[in-house]
């Protein structure tokens, strides 16, 4: 018995001793499936490298990414870096859950990226992205619609004419236009196309006005007037009947737009159409993606963190991010390479994002959304009138800064 235990004390030693060389590192991130796929092969070229690191990929939606961070990190836990975008920069540096990279890398470092790309709170820097744009912008099925509308007058004549029941038994079977229209982020480029935004430069809220009284009746006439969008239709609706060729145009993101290409669909991207009554062209938030460090990440898992970045935000990562998903990206040398200037849909991409506008990464921006989800969907629901909808996001919006503030 005593020989057996000792025996068994040994293995455990053993087995402690092998461990402790190991470094295990935890990524969690929001990417897509198109995104995930190529993250994943990274990894693992990566993994393979090295014999003493460990690496485990999480995926999480962008929500469940949030919530279950701040209440790892609350809890002296989580991963050791952190993926997604840059609007989650300043709810996290102002609750100390991701720590500044300022001390971590040489500023010559961040030269060769576009400065975007390194993103700072307060003046320092929490978050390196191996992207930027993370724009929305307007995809065309060519075969059923071989140019896109350039105007909203025309976004909606070439929408009531792709609408179609296509068997005649009083069911539509193909949509002019499709898009996450229940989701606030879906809605800011409508909101920008009628004059408005979301926040002022002192980071109040900006959204009582008559231009989102205007881009609220606007969405909702494409369905209830044009009849041209789908009664219902959330993220993976639209992303389906696009899919399956069932829809003629689509908003959506560049984390989707080589999924369309590999469903067989000939796609073209454009600018979402200007908006006619205003001569704006609607401005979708453009923001970088990237990685920041958990605040309580420190001794060789902190080391082996940073040296996994510099991986992570590599030329030679970013060059297969191109090459599988079509990003913008953050490295200057990568953009400037003919192999990204020439693919395609990449000068349609650059043109709709040099329209955009930067995400607020101040904190303010949680409650924005916040107070604009209900609102939205009340407006769509028919349970208040556009004007009324405005004017309850502003106090919502309001009222929750003031809570988030005590």
């Amino acid at each position: 018995m005593k020989s057996a235990t000792l025996l068994c004390a040994l293995l455990l030693l053993v087995g402690c001793s092998r461990d402790d060389r190991i470094t295990r590192i935890q990524i969690w991130h929001q990417m897509q499936p198109e995104d995930r796929a190529v993250l994943t092969r990274v990894i693992a070229d990566y993994d393979a490298r090295l014999d003493s690191v460990e690496i485990e990929v999480i995926y999480k939606e962008t929500e469940e990414l949030r919530s279950n961070y701040q209440s790892a990190a609350l809890a002296g836990l989580g991963p050791d870096l952190l993926y997604g975008p840059s609007d989650q920069v300043g709810p996290m540096a102002t609750m100390q859950f991701v720590r500044p990279l300022d001390d971590l890398f040489a500023a010559d470092e961040w030269n060769r990226f576009d400065e975007r790309a390194v993103v700072k709170f307060k003046g320092k820097t929490y978050q390196l992205a191996d992207r930027i744009g993370n724009h929305l912008a307007l995809v065309y099925n060519k075969k059923l619609m071989p140019e896109p509308p350039r105007t909203t007058d025309e976004l909606i004549t070439m929408g009531r004419a792709a609408t179609k029941d296509l068997n005649g038994d009083g069911v539509t079977d193909q949509w002019g236009l499709v898009w996450n229209f229940t989701e606030p982020f879906f809605f800011i480029p409508w909101l920008s196309g009628f004059g408005g935004w979301v926040l002022d430069d002192q980071a109040r809220p900006t959204l009582n006005t008559k231009a989102a009284a205007d881009a609220f009746r606007f969405v909702r006439s494409l369905r209830d007037e044009h009849k041209m969008v789908p009664p219902d239709c959330d993220y993976n609706t639209a992303d389906a009947l696009f899919k399956e060729g069932r829809a003629a145009m689509l908003i959506n993101g560049p984390w989707s737009w080589s999924g369309y290409g590999a469903a067989g669909i000939d796609y073209g991207l454009a600018r979402i159409p200007q908006v006619t009554s205003t001569g704006l062209w609607p401005a979708p938030m453009v923001s970088p993606l990237g990685y920041s460090i958990n605040v309580h990440s420190d001794g060789k898992e902190l080391a082996a963190t940073v040296e996994l970045l510099r991986y992570l935000i590599s030329d030679a990562v970013q060059r297969e991010f191109v090459a599988g998903t079509g990003i913008i990206p953050s490295s200057l040398a990568v953009r400037a390479d003919s192999s990204f200037i020439t693919r395609p849909h990449v000068a349609e991409s650059l043109s709709q994002f040099e329209v955009g506008r930067a995400m607020p990464t101040v904190p303010e921006l949680r409650a924005v959304w916040d107070a604009m989800r209900a609102s939205y969907q009340s407006v769509l629901g028919g349970y208040l009138t556009p004007e009324a909808a405005a004017a309850k996001m502003q106090r919502d919006a309001e009222q929750k800064i003031q809570e988030m503030n005590e």
